[in-house]
């Protein structure tokens, strides 16, 4: 069973930055997307970002390029979320989540529903 553990979040001035942590363990699958989601109070769940372990393949949203990276590393089972120049719109729950297709801008868009590994939110709250 996969397990995801998301970390790192917390309150921040509009401008500034944070670093949210995930980390993972269980697969029994080769290759998977991994990454993050974001909910904000009254919206649907939106993908944020996703980076593929087969190759390192990343994908944004786009009201996150520029601002906000994501890495993985391999031999601590961890991903990881720079978050910078933080926007109040993007105040929302954070979820670490992660899925054996590989397809990363169609997870991003709409795997929301059918994604079949979630961790536990962490809340983003960036003030103005």
């Amino acid at each position: 069973e996969v397990q995801l553990q998301a970390s790192g979040g917390g309150l921040v001035q509009a401008g500034g930055s944070l670093r949210l942590s995930c980390s993972y363990s269980g697969f029994t699958y080769d290759d998977y997307a991994i990454g993050w989601f974001r909910q904000a109070p009254g919206k649907e769940r939106e993908g944020v970002t996703l980076i593929s372990s087969a190759d390192g393949t990343t994908e944004y949203v786009d009201s996150v390029k520029g601002r906000f990276t994501i890495s993985r590393d391999k031999d601590k089972n961890m991903v990881y979320l720079q978050m910078n120049s933080l926007k109040p719109e993007d105040t929302a729950v954070y979820y670490c989540a992660s899925d054996p297709n590989l397809d990363l801008r169609r997870l991003l868009r709409y795997g929301r529903h059918w994604i079949v590994s979630w961790g536990q939110g962490t809340q983003v709250t960036v003030s103005s």
